[in-house]
């Protein structure tokens, strides 16, 4: 029975890690930036989501709209506030800007952090499901809403893919991913792709940060370990491979669920740690990544 409930659970946590970290691989495949604020914008969401319910007394369809535009707003300041103006600042040297963005990201993302302990304190937030009651499989009994996080999450991923695949907008994102000059020597302005990769994410950020805290509920705490999961899973599956991310983002989520249920819900991210390090030893470019 506790077999059939990890599979269970563990499938919709690795869902939802699987939406919030293709948007993360998708900025650095196409922008080269890992975003570390990752963490903090998905706690955002669901904060501003269970504020909008608790306080303002909106549904919680609307409430969860809200916490989602509330992340792409901050996804969209984070560019142009924070990664752009490094990326561009002509007294950073070439080589060393990747640093000081990873580290800008940092502190943003930690501003945000505190922030939203100081607007909202730092106790857990639990978003209102959309949907209520709980469904049996094979003697099990799980919320409507997990079946339903893990159905909204792949619907994501699948749109994800039809944009970047069937679509013009797409076919120049994955071209920018592979060769950026070359995409601007067919006159395409490199500036607004990254826009919309940025724009892409920060809705996936949203929905993914949303979903969670219906799921599991979140505090300003929060934002480190979900920025640790997100790490491992672009790593392990490979920097710049979706397809990477997805198998790892699986493989994180049930690690983290069997630590949950058959040691400590406190210990749940110290596995997923451990294999990221046996990883960058072993297979540093990841399970799909390029050499």
């Amino acid at each position: 029975m506790i077999a059939l409930q990890i599979l269970l659970d563990g499938f919709a946590v690795s869902a939802l890690y699987a939406l919030g970290a293709t948007g993360f691989t998708l900025i650095f495949g196409v922008s080269g930036v890992l975003n570390l604020s990752h963490g903090a914008l998905m706690v955002l969401a669901a904060v501003i989501a269970w504020a909008s319910a608790a306080e303002l007394g909106v549904g919680s369809a609307a409430a969860a709209l809200i916490g989602i535009a509330a992340c792409l707003v901050m996804t969209l300041l984070t560019y142009f506030a924070v990664v752009r103006p490094l990326q561009q600042a002509k007294k950073i040297p070439r080589e060393e800007r990747e640093i000081f963005v990873l580290t800008g990201t940092l502190l943003w993302g930690i501003l945000i952090q505190e922030l939203v302990s100081y607007f909202f304190t730092s106790n857990a937030k639990a978003v209102e499901p959309l949907l209520s009651g709980v469904i049996a499989i094979g003697g099990v009994r799980i919320p409507s809403n997990e079946i339903f996080t893990a159905f909204i999450c792949w619907v994501g991923i699948g749109l994800l893919w039809l944009l970047v695949n069937r679509t013009a907008l797409g076919k120049v994102v994955l071209a920018a991913s592979m060769n950026a000059r070359g995409v601007t020597l067919l006159g395409f302005e490199l500036s607004r792709i990254y826009v919309a990769v940025w724009a892409i994410y920060g809705l996936l950020a949203g929905i993914a940060g949303v979903l969670l805290g219906m799921f599991l509920g979140v505090s300003s705490y929060s934002a480190a370990p979900l920025m640790a999961s997100a790490f491992t899973i672009v790593v392990l599956g490979g920097l710049g491979s979706i397809s990477g991310s997805l198998i790892a983002a699986y493989t994180v989520g049930y690690l983290e669920t069997l630590t949950a249920y058959l040691i400590s819900p406190a210990y749940r991210s110290i596995p997923s740690l451990l294999l990221l390090v046996i990883v960058m030893y072993v297979r540093p470019h990841g399970l799909l990544g390029r050499r």
